[in-house]
């Protein structure tokens, strides 16, 4: 470790955000030799880094679409599909055993192997979602199933080296650049090391009881095979204790085994690797406040990083984000919070973003043949509450193993893509109002747990009004979150004073000043059949 390290290392140690945080107790310090932070303003400390500010161009875009696809789509069987083939008696444990062999021959690694992604257009997808309103896209980096989806330096098991043999982050940032539409890329892999622990279990019945299943091989096992000259274990990770509970997502000692040095250093790597190569603007971690933390100062060190790199390339100014979950409001002065299938009851101070999919995370053919997807109501009704509330909506919309989405995919997506159209005035650039909504659900507790899952507990109706505004035009939307029947009286309590109203897609409307707010009659024309947007001009 060099000098520069030495001082980022020791400040880390010391540095406390305010007077009541108390600093992190680091055990794990990465070694940036092979990596180096970016030059810049700011050191891997939260002192530092908590003058963070979230640049107005994310603020602005409000919507973004994520690919959240990659060799665990292959199956099509759906969400966690590498760890749950392992866990027997799952779906997923018996639909590899069924579809191709036992987990003692058939592996994880044997998935990757056949995935091709042969029908795959970054540059089509791209623009599809483009044309439907998404103002950024994302895509994954790698998952929990710790396979890079780039031409990665540090991880062999990466989508230039096997399956596709195609640099996927490439291909979509290559798309991403000639749109003009800002990358995001989201990083999974810190949780492998514990994730993948089932993989070097047994069945505990059966004829096969007690015959260890594929994590436990080496390189050495390889000769013959398809991967020969890999080794397993830089894709399971497996060369550690056992944890006490592997379902435990904390980096808590007492129930999961702590990563060590050279797996920090590898991930650290890897990210930086992935940063330096892509230029993503926005760098999504799926972790509660940043991987590895609190024991390892990786998540810090590449958050320095990333600003002192965007500060360098914007002459001066920040111009990235990085997301992270379950975090303190002192953790939110550094980095942006990322609620997971939910959102906050109340408008936040700082910018966030929710992350949510219109089925499962990895795409499931029977998500598909059930028609289980969100409608295109249920998706713009949680757009339009979280940019009421100082947030960003990302989509997942996962690809099947080929590369394609489906059908009903496609025309989701483009019924969302038709309501912004005529409604995205009401969404892009516009910041909070004075109260984030009214109606019956205006008052509802929702409480989040843990990375958020409070989604779809709140039913909308037509009596529920969302608000944001433009202030220097002196604008007010108030959108119905549902489109009342023709000839409906409608009254914003909310609302004292207007000189005008329009309804999105309608024209004006007639209005009364009552005492209770301001009262309307709901015109004979549809909007659409989604929500109605109210233009207030005050």
């Amino acid at each position: 470790m060099n000098y520069k390290n030495i001082l980022a290392t020791a400040a880390l140690a010391a540095a406390t955000l305010t007077a009541g945080a108390q600093a992190p107790k680091v055990s794990v310090f990465v070694n940036t030799d092979k990596e180096p932070i970016h030059e810049g303003r700011y050191e891997p400390t939260w002192e530092s880094l908590s003058d963070y500010i979230c640049p107005e161009w994310f603020r602005d875009a409000k919507f973004g679409i994520w690919a959240h696809w990659g060799p665990q789509c292959q199956p099509e069987h759906g969400d966690w599909f590498a760890r749950g083939m392992y866990e027997e008696g799952s779906g997923a444990y018996k639909f590899s055993r069924e579809a191709r062999d036992h987990q003692t021959q058939f592996g994880f690694k044997d998935w990757i192997h056949e995935w091709k992604a042969e029908r795959w257009n970054p540059e089509a997808l791209v623009a599809l979602y483009k044309e439907c309103g998404a103002k950024y896209f994302f895509a994954l980096a790698n998952h929990h199933d710790n396979f890079d989806l780039y031409d990665s330096k540090y991880q062999p098991w990466n989508s230039t080296n096997m399956g596709p043999e195609k640099d996927i982050i490439g291909g979509w940032a290559a798309a991403c650049k000639k749109l003009g539409l800002p990358l995001g890329v989201s990083v999974h892999a810190a949780h492998a090391w514990s994730w993948y622990e089932v993989s070097r279990g047994a069945d505990k019945g059966g004829a096969l009881a007690g015959q260890t299943y594929d994590g436990r091989l080496t390189k050495a096992d390889g000769k013959g095979t398809w991967w020969e000259g890999y080794d397993p274990q830089d894709l399971y990770e497996q060369r550690h204790q056992l944890s006490p509970d592997n379902r435990h997502w904390d980096w808590d000692p007492a129930k999961v085994t702590t990563p060590d040095q050279a797996y920090c250093d590898r991930f650290y790597n890897r990210t930086i690797d992935l940063i330096n190569k892509y230029n993503p603007d926005v760098l999504y971690f799926d972790d509660t406040v940043l991987p590895l933390y609190p024991f390892s100062d990786a998540g810090l060190k590449i958050l320095a990083h990333m600003y002192n790199k965007s500060m360098a390339e914007h002459k001066g100014k920040n111009m990235a984000v990085v997301t992270g979950k379950v975090m303190e409001d002192w953790h939110k002065k550094a980095l942006m919070w990322d609620v997971e299938r939910g959102a906050p009851d109340k408008i936040q101070q700082e910018a966030w973003q929710t992350c949510t999919c219109i089925g499962q995370w990895h795409y499931d053919k029977n998500t598909f043949y059930n028609g289980w997807y969100k409608s295109p109501q249920t998706v713009i009704q949680m757009l339009v509450d979280v940019v009421s509330k100082n947030g960003n909506l990302l989509l997942s919309v996962p690809l099947k193993g080929d590369g394609t989405p489906d059908t009903l995919e496609v025309k989701i997506v483009r019924a969302i893509g038709a309501w912004l159209k005529q409604n995205g005035e009401s969404i892009y650039g516009t910041r909070p109002w004075t109260q984030f909504g009214e109606g019956p659900n205006y008052d509802q507790a929702n409480p989040i747990n843990a990375q958020g899952f409070n989604e779809g507990k709140v039913k909308y109706t037509a009596a529920d009004v969302r608000y944001v505004q433009k202030a220097k035009q002196r604008l007010v939307y108030a959108t119905l979150m549902d489109v009342p029947e023709a000839g409906s009286t409608i009254t914003l309590k909310a609302v004292k004073r207007a000189k005008r109203i329009e309804m999105l897609g309608v024209g004006p409307v007639d209005f009364q000043r009552t005492k209770e707010g301001i009262t309307l009659t709901m015109p004979a024309k549809r909007p659409n059949d989604i929500a109605a947007v109210l233009k207030i001009q005050q």
